[in-house]
């Protein structure tokens, strides 16, 4: 009984354990049983890294404050943050890597950077 390659159908020559013709055959293979998971995890990459840009050109350019429309207007997504750090007087800051925001009361939200994870070399 001959064997065939998983991707391909080509008959397989050489080990008897042998799934694939060539790496070309895997990785195609591989791709495509993993092509939706891929895929859910580099749009919620994408989103997590636009919300940081945005974060970033808002602090960039000094504002501490912003009102949440504004954040709306630009595209932010609120359902996508990296992690949250409650400070001591119980503040929550959700954020985005190392840019967070707070919100502070009158739909405004309280913009900062956490220095923590900035790499200086």
């Amino acid at each position: 009984m001959e064997k065939k390659c998983l991707d391909c159908g080509d008959i397989l020559r050489g080990r008897t354990d042998k799934k694939f013709c060539s790496d070309q055959c895997r990785n195609n293979y591989n791709n495509r049983l993993n092509r939706e998971t891929n895929n859910f995890v580099r749009n919620v990459h994408g989103l997590l890294r636009r919300n940081r840009r945005i974060l970033a050109d808002l602090y960039a350019e000094g504002k501490v404050k912003v009102h949440k429309d504004a954040l709306f207007a630009l595209g932010y997504n609120f359902s996508f943050f990296t992690h949250i750090i409650e400070t001591s007087n119980g503040r929550k800051f959700q954020y985005c890597f190392e840019y967070g925001y707070c919100e502070s009361g009158d739909d405004f939200i309280e913009l900062k950077m956490n220095s923590q994870y900035i790499d200086y070399n």
